[in-house]
């Protein structure tokens, strides 16, 4: 039975209580013009950086909406997905009192998240396919669960989680589903965005820092309706993402086709990877992967990252994280890279 989605029964009450902070650059829009600006104690001395940024990213989200095909309101940026995660927290979890569902293996971040926010965290494993197991999950489902979280693809197992799941999942659960699509450029699916009309409990997060290669400037993305993106627009810092990083992802963003071209070379170097792993004699298991890495179970996780090392390769061991016993994550890199990594494999074969 599908169930009733009310927004209003998920936000925290001084969250729908509170009155935003209103900005200098918020009172007043249009500061591209050219006009006097001394409504917000800035350092009159032009250096391209003396002014506050835009803090709705108005271009960059422009830019972003005509590509995903979605409205501006429908967009949040962040200082990295990490931000994105923990405004969600912060705007529909009561601490001490309320629960999410997060599926391990995978990503950390929101056990962390968990914890900075005092929410607890009820772990459900997926199953050995590495997928949900729904019946597990609403188990633990009750009045103070608040979101579920699934990361697809998956990190650090690299599969994507079952479109028929997640469709169950979204029409069963009344509270917030936040799928992490931190890799679903190198998927072969489209995006969970193109459904954001049909659930109004999906909560899509994405970010710049892997098919675009701009982890260093951290830039994250949540799309959602209008309604969810409100509130968190409500408590966000007023300049949460720096003017140098807005330029940046613009021009990053703008080049799409630069940016599929590296994606398309990332996918081919995942096959010669893939293909080189089954040559190597301790490597026992290796897992499909979706995303730009490959996870793959060898025969001592510890002693063969040590060997790594030595030969000068950081890999990550994954082998402390459930269901992944013994196993090493390799991340997809330039051919040379990945010629470097395949050398040091067989050689210690």
């Amino acid at each position: 039975m599908k169930k009733q989605f009310n927004l209003k029964n998920l936000i925290r009450p001084n969250v729908a209580r509170m009155k935003p902070y209103s900005s200098a650059r918020d009172e007043f829009t249009d500061f591209d013009q050219e006009m006097v600006f001394l409504d917000a104690n800035e350092n009159p001395f032009e250096n391209g950086v003396n002014r506050y940024p835009d803090p709705k990213q108005g271009d960059l989200k422009a830019l972003i909406a005509s590509q995903k095909g979605v409205t501006t309101q429908q967009i949040l940026a962040g200082n990295g997905s990490d931000e994105v995660l923990d405004l969600l927290f912060r705007a529909f979890c009561n601490p001490g009192r309320d629960n999410v569902i997060s599926l391990p293996p995978t990503y950390g971040m929101y056990g962390v998240l968990c914890a900075t926010n005092d929410i607890e965290n009820r772990e459900v494993l997926l199953n050995e396919q590495f997928q949900p197991n729904i019946s597990a999950i609403f188990k633990e489902v009750d009045a103070h669960t608040k979101m579920i979280f699934i990361c697809s693809p998956n990190n650090p197992t690299g599969n994507l989680i079952s479109a028929q799941v997640i469709t169950e999942i979204l029409e069963l659960f009344s509270g917030l589903v936040v799928i992490d699509e931190a890799y679903i450029d190198f998927a072969p699916a489209e995006s969970w965005i193109t459904q954001l009309s049909n659930y109004p409990n999906l909560v899509v997060t994405q970010t710049l820092s892997k098919a675009y290669g701009l982890a260093g400037i951290r830039l994250g993305l949540c799309f959602a309706s209008e309604e969810i993106i409100n509130v968190l627009n409500k408590i966000k810092p007023p300049y949460n993402v720096n003017k140098l990083t807005q330029v940046k992802a613009y021009e990053r963003v703008v080049a799409v086709n630069e940016v599929n071209e590296e994606v398309n070379l990332i996918l081919n170097n995942r096959n010669a990877l893939l293909d080189a792993l089954r040559e190597v004699t301790f490597v026992t298991q290796i897992f499909a992967s979706d995303a730009n890495f490959v996870l793959a179970r060898v025969d001592d996780a510890n002693t063969r990252y040590d060997e790594l090392i030595k030969k000068g390769i950081v890999v990550r061991n994954r082998s402390s994280q459930p269901l992944c016993e013994n196993t090493l994550r390799f991340t997809v890199g330039t051919l040379q890279e990945n010629q470097a990594l395949i050398k040091a494999l067989k050689s210690l074969s």
